[in-house]
C-alpha cells in the first residue's frame, strides 16, 4: 500500500455469541430461541478492522484460545488483510467470548468471558517489538491486562512512537502509567468514572477534560456520541460537532472513531480535522447493525465526507 498509514494495536479479541429470545428461560427450563448470531468483536480487533477498512497496514498483537473460535478470530483478521503474525495461541484457555441474549424489545444480558485476552503479557509486546518500531501508531485499550497496557506505553514513547489509550471499559487504574500516551480517548461514561466529574453538558465535558490534562494526559479526547467529540490539551478546549445519521446500532461506534481517528492523524491531518472525520466515521457505523461488519469501507466514507463537508 506504499505510503499507507502503519497502525498496530496491542489488544482484544472476543467471539460475540448473540441469541434473540421472546423471553429468557426459568432455572431449569430449556427454551427456542428465534434466531442467533455469530459476529467478532473485542474492542482490540474492532479498531483493527476500522484501520484497516480506512487503509491503514495494521497489525494485531492479540491471544486467542486453541479452539474453534481461535481459529475463526485469526480467519477474521487475515481476511481483512490484518497481519496476524503475532496473534498468537494460548493453551488450556477459551478464547474470549461475549454471550449476548436479546428480548424483542432490545433489552440484553452479556457475559463477558476474557479467556486468553487475560494472557497476553508484556513479553507478546517484546515478541513483537521489531515490527512495532516501524508502526505510526499503537492503540490500546482496558481489555487486557493493565501491566500489558502500562508496559505498551513505556516502549511506545521509548521508541517515540504515537500511543493511543482507550480506557474502555473504564476499571481502576494506576493513570500516571498512562500520562505518556499521546492521546487519552474515553467515552463520557468513562470519562466521568475515572475523574468523577459528570459529563452531561459542553461545559462539563470541558471540566472533565481539563481534569484528565491536569493529571499529565498531553491530549485527550472525549468522545460525546451523538454530540460530537472535546480535543483538549494544555492549551484549552475545542467542541467538534457531530454528523447527524439515523442511528440504528450504536454498537461499535467509539471502536470505529478510534481506528479511523489513528488512520487520519497517522496520515498527517491537523488533530481537530481527525477528529471530525473521525466523528463522521463513526456515525456511518451507526447506521448499520454490529461492530466489525456496520463499519465503513475507505470509498465509502470519502463520498459521504465529500457530501457532508460541502455544506458545512
Amino acid at each position: 500500500m506504499g505510503n499507507a498509514a502503519r497502525i498496530a494495536v496491542v489488544g482484544s479479541a472476543n467471539t460475540d455469541l448473540t441469541t434473540f429470545t421472546d423471553v429468557f428461560p426459568r432455572p431449569g427450563e430449556t427454551l427456542f430461541g428465534k434466531s442467533f448470531d455469530l459476529g467478532f468483536g473485542g474492542k482490540g480487533a474492532n479498531q483493527a478492522v476500522a484501520a484497516r477498512l480506512c487503509g491503514a497496514e495494521v497489525l494485531m498483537v492479540a491471544r486467542v484460545g486453541n479452539d474453534l473460535f481461535g481459529e475463526a478470530t485469526i480467519r477474521n483478521f487475515a481476511s481483512f488483510g490484518i497481519d496476524t503474525t503475532h496473534v498468537r495461541v494460548s493453551e488450556g484457555v477459551s478464547t474470549g467470548v461475549a454471550p449476548i441474549f436479546v428480548e424483542p424489545n432490545g433489552q440484553n444480558r452479556i457475559i463477558v468471558v476474557k479467556g486468553a485476552n487475560d494472557r497476553l503479557l508484556p513479553a507478546d509486546v517484546d515478541a513483537a517489538a521489531a515490527e512495532l518500531r516501524r508502526v505510526d501508531t499503537i492503540i490500546l485499550q482496558f481489555e487486557i491486562p493493565l501491566e500489558t497496557i502500562y508496559h505498551t506505553v513505556r516502549f511506545a514513547r521509548a521508541n517515540k512512537i504515537r500511543c493511543i489509550v482507550n480506557p474502555a471499559p473504564a476499571i481502576p487504574a494506576e493513570l500516571a502509567n498512562l500520562t505518556a500516551a499521546d492521546y487519552f480517548i474515553p467515552n463520557e461514561t468513562e470519562a466521568q468514572l475515572i475523574t468523577g466529574h459528570a459529563v452531561h453538558t459542553p461545559e462539563e465535558a470541558a471540566a472533565c477534560a481539563a481534569g484528565l490534562i491536569g493529571k499529565g494526559f498531553q491530549r485527550a479526547v472525549l468522545t460525546l456520541g451523538a454530540r460530537g467529540a472535546l480535543l483538549a490539551s494544555a492549551a484549552g478546549s475545542t467542541h467538534v460537532p457531530a454528523f447527524p445519521v439515523t442511528a440504528v446500532d450504536t454498537s461499535g461506534a467509539g471502536d470505529a472513531f478510534i481506528g479511523s481517528f489513528a488512520v487520519f492523524l497517522a496520515e498527517g491531518l491537523a488533530e481537530k480535522d481527525a477528529v471530525a472525520r473521525a466523528n463522521l466515521y463513526a456515525a456511518m457505523s451507526t447506521t448499520g447493525v454490529g461492530t466489525q461488519k456496520s463499519f465503513p469501507k475507505r470509498a465509502a466514507f470519502e463520498a459521504q465526507w465529500s457530501r457532508r463537508a460541502a455544506k458545512t
